[in-house]
């Protein structure tokens, strides 16, 4: 089925988030460094040279005073000794690694060990860089300032993403009949991508997916997204937008590269006769055909302005009733309602 292009001439855009982030600046002195080693000359050289280059520096002297401080205070690098007493720079280094809430904080491992093997098992715990006893100070600075400038892009960009989660919100604010709309479909999804053995890594576009799928309306007005009545075909091209624009606002981020197929299409049918590109069934990418069906869930199971909240039977009933008139992949209706139906959703 032929579609016409949508119109997004003069639809306000947010400027290029890529640009923003590009902008931000370093600051030194805002900048915490964390040296972990047991030795207690080694700790006060690193702090020396350290501060002296106007960095924040703290210092711990074993592995269980390094987590302890990292979870206090998370810093921007660690400067982490490989021999130490109880755990071992290896296992410090693995246990920030494996963690969703430090796998990005930087980690040079410190060692007197030339041998490769010893680096290999550095590698193998996540590290980042090594640096070698007796250390040389412009290697030192050269690596920090290296892993520092690398973690300062990556925080742009986590913050980036935030702000477009945050826009995400505000939309759904707007209306009170939406409240936690975004929410319940990111943990609907996941527990569907869980169900059909999806990634990790699909697994997150998912989440974030439904949080992000209408961050479009953001440039649709507010008289025609509030809008209590039937839309003109006019203002419906409008509205239809919303996909397109959501793309382009998430599309200078890489991060979001597996979502964006499911914001611009959560809006095609499995019969071809959705928006913005009439696109027909396998051709609509799976992660999109998913949010597809755990919004039609929610718009069944929530009140609206033109509808009470039906209870489950009856959802289920009508989503089926939706399947059949072609509109959504029907070999997915029955995995998520049998979720639905053993309360995983609803805890």
């Amino acid at each position: 089925m032929a579609f016409d292009p949508i119109p997004t001439a003069g639809v306000p855009l947010i400027p290029s988030l890529q640009r923003f982030a590009d902008s931000l600046p370093g600051d030194k002195a805002r900048t915490h460094i964390l040296v972990v080693d047991d030795s207690a000359l080694d700790r006060q050289l690193l702090k020396d040279e350290l501060t002296s280059e106007g960095y924040q520096v703290s210092t711990a002297q074993d592995g269980e005073e390094g987590l302890t401080k990292v979870a206090e205070t998370p810093p921007d690098l660690v400067l982490l000794d490989v021999i130490m007493p109880n755990l071992t720079g290896y296992e410090v280094c693995r246990r920030l690694k494996s963690d969703a809430h430090t796998i990005l904080i930087p980690v040079v491992m410190i060692t007197a060990l030339q041998a490769t093997e010893e680096r290999i098992r550095g590698i193998e715990a996540g590290a980042d860089d090594f640096l070698s006893k007796p250390f040389n100070r412009q290697e030192l600075m050269t690596r920090v300032r290296s892993l520092l400038k690398l973690k300062r892009h990556t925080d742009e960009l986590e913050n980036a993403e935030t702000v477009l989660f945050s826009l995400a919100l505000s939309v759904e604010a707007k209306d009170p009949y939406t409240t936690g709309h975004c929410d319940r479909l990111a943990r609907y999804s996941v527990t569907l991508g869980r169900k059909l053995g999806m990634s990790a890594e699909y697994l997150k576009a998912l989440h974030r997916g439904g949080i992000l799928h209408d961050v479009g309306k953001i440039g649709i007005p507010d008289s025609i997204l509030l809008k209590p009545g039937r839309l003109t075909p006019a203002e419906r091209a409008v509205m239809q937008a919303h996909p397109v624009i959501g793309e382009r606002i998430c599309a200078p981020l890489k991060s979001l590269r597996l979502v964006l197929p499911i914001i611009r299409h959560h809006h095609e049918r499995w019969d071809g006769s959705g928006y913005p590109d009439g696109l027909a069934g396998e051709t609509i990418p799976l992660t999109a055909r998913m949010l597809q069906v755990v919004d039609l869930f929610d718009a069944f199971t929530t009140q609206r302005p033109y509808k009470p909240a039906f209870s489950l039977e009856e959802s289920f009933a009508l989503m089926r009733e939706e399947t059949a008139k072609g509109w959504c992949d029907a070999r997915l209706i029955e995995p998520f309602i049998a979720l639905v139906q053993e309360e995983r959703l609803l805890r």
